[in-house]
């Protein structure tokens, strides 16, 4: 007998976020700039996308037991996505966070009831996903390793990309952050099936700054999962112009988005410049209304050229 419940499960409201115009930010004429919301996921990010597919996958696989404990590396849109599907799929949650955190980040994991582990970060975000590879060893844990799960790419393969193809046949390029590398290289390469003269551009910060989502492959870490060879741009943004970049986007549409997808902006709006005409993606991996308590703050920090470079806003 079917469960007519299962419409109603939290889980199936992950995805099929919407996909809006820009119309208000100044862009090239003959450019036309695109933003998938990704903050209207269930937890807020892009990540729910990833942690229903790991660990749905690992289910699958029979990788999990009821009550076993999910451990996962993260500084905190993987790690609150895991929180909201660890609770409905009766399983406990681990998460190894570096010590430079968006402030409230931790005190939200822990509502959810997560464990947070601390790890000082020596080499970047290896150190944190190394701790977490080991964590994942002990009796009743396992470790989802979102930088190399394949699961990760499937999902923005098989969700993401389709979903914009279906809102959008014509796509001339897709801008987005590279953190896992799982976005870029799922939404990337279905992209490019689709035409393969779409342009597929990543956005990074600056060597030694920290912003939402983003790491620096100059850091000396390249993710497992990302396709260098899909890449046909890469652009480096630094922290004081993302934030800029989100405030103004708040301000000329409407939009509160993380500080990521601000930089996601600037680079969009550069690449527009090279470009003669055509729609451009734009990924908003998350909204900023989990960093409201710091992120007005944080603007004024800017305006007196803070200290913001020092917080991994993710």
């Amino acid at each position: 007998m079917q469960d007519k419940s299962a419409g109603y499960d939290i889980l199936g409201a992950v995805g099929n976020t919407p996909l809006v115009e820009l119309r208000r930010v100044p862009v090239k004429p003959g450019v036309r700039l695109f933003a998938k919301l990704e903050g209207m996921n269930p937890s807020g990010s892009i990540k729910d996308r990833i942690a229903k597919a790991m660990v749905l996958e690992a289910e699958a696989e029979g990788q999990l037991r009821p009550g076993d404990t999910l451990v996962e590396a993260s500084t905190g849109n993987t790690a609150l996505a895991l929180a909201l599907i660890s609770r409905q799929r009766g399983y406990k949650l681990k998460v190894v966070m570096p010590t430079r955190v968006a402030p409230g980040i931790a005190e939200l994991l822990q509502l959810f009831g997560a464990e947070v582990v601390w790890c000082e970060p020596k080499v970047g975000m290896k150190s944190t996903i190394d701790l977490a590879r080991e964590l994942g060893r002990q009796p009743g844990h396992v470790a989802l390793l979102q930088f190399e799960n394949q699961a990760n790419v499937r999902a923005h393969f098989e969700g993401t990309a389709q979903e914009i193809l279906g809102a959008l046949p014509q796509v001339d390029a897709i801008v987005a952050g590279i953190g896992t590398g799982g976005t870029l290289t799922g939404v990337g390469r279905r992209l490019k099936q689709a035409n393969a003269r779409t342009q597929v551009v990543g956005v990074e910060p600056r060597f030694g700054e920290q912003l939402q989502g983003l790491r620096s492959l100059e850091e000396g870490y390249i993710p497992p999962l990302l396709d260098m060879a899909l890449l046909d741009g890469r652009f480096l943004v630094d922290t004081e112009t993302a934030f800029q970049r989100a405030r103004a986007l708040a301000h000329s549409e409407g939009i509160l988005a993380g500080v990521s997808s601000g930089a996601v902006l600037h680079a969009a709006l550069r690449l527009a410049d090279r470009m003669d005409g055509g729609n451009i993606v734009c990924i908003f991996a998350d909204g900023g209304w989990k960093y409201l308590p710091s992120y007005l703050a944080t603007f004024k920090a800017h305006d007196a050229k803070g200290d913001a470079d020092d917080i991994a806003w993710w």
